[in-house]
């Protein structure tokens, strides 16, 4: 087609070929990239993000200080702490409560080793995996790869930071006769368990954040791999 052709086609027809000239680049933008460069730039970006977040919730106040991933009291118990604080003995639930987020806090830095590990020996399945997928694909991948080992980990600083708070045995011997009532889940009648379990909750959800944030501003990383996946996916 030459020039005084193209100059003479109507707008409608004019702009469907530009839009789908544009859509054929992206397109081709996207399949250019090797299975090897794709999964490369997802490794890159999940240990990114995964160092990230054991950072940020590994300082003092990470999970008192973040509302997102701040552990309360659970279920009915919190509701208990209302009527406790009435009564007086709101200094002794408040101590509770951070000493559980200073546990989770101090347990942070031990989940470095295996989360690096589990980026370092994904696959071109699971890449493809997380790359498909939605919001939860990065929660899912690591909590797969790490939750188990990562609670055998972090119980026994988890335990010994919640055994020099005088309630923590009363919370286990109240817990589990309200979890007998049913008012709190069997896994949360104990605090060990219970701040484990969301302690990894929310490393989990921050490592999620932080990949959101790569892939909304990949070039903001300063990464070529990085830019070169996630420019391409979006």
């Amino acid at each position: 087609m030459d020039r005084r052709q193209f100059n003479w086609l109507p707008m409608p027809v004019l702009a469907t070929l530009i839009m789908l000239a544009q859509q054929r680049a992206h397109a081709l933008s996207i399949s250019d990239l090797s299975n090897r460069e794709a999964t490369q730039g997802l490794k890159a970006a999940l240990e990114k993000g995964a160092l990230a977040a054991v950072t940020l919730l590994g300082q003092p106040d990470g999970f008192l200080g973040n509302e997102k991933v701040r552990i309360p009291l659970p279920g009915h118990l919190e509701d208990a702490s209302k009527l406790l604080r009435v009564l007086g003995q709101g200094g002794r639930i408040d101590e509770l409560v951070i000493a559980m987020n200073r546990a989770a806090e101090a347990a942070m830095p031990m989940a470095k080793d295996l989360l690096v590990g589990a980026v370092r020996s994904m696959n071109v399945m699971d890449a493809k995996k997380i790359l498909s997928g939605g919001d939860t694909s990065v929660t899912s991948f690591f909590a797969e790869k790490t939750r188990s080992p990562l609670s055998i980990k972090f119980a026994p600083v988890i335990a010994k930071m919640t055994a020099r708070v005088g309630l923590a045995e009363k919370y286990n011997r109240v817990a589990g006769k309200v979890a007998d009532m049913g008012l709190v889940k069997k896994e949360d009648a104990n605090i060990e368990r219970y701040v484990t379990g969301k302690s990894l909750d929310g490393l989990y959800f921050m490592i999620g954040e932080e990949e959101k944030r790569i892939r909304r501003d990949p070039v903001g990383t300063g990464s070529a791999i990085l830019k070169k996946v996630f420019g391409a996916l979006n």
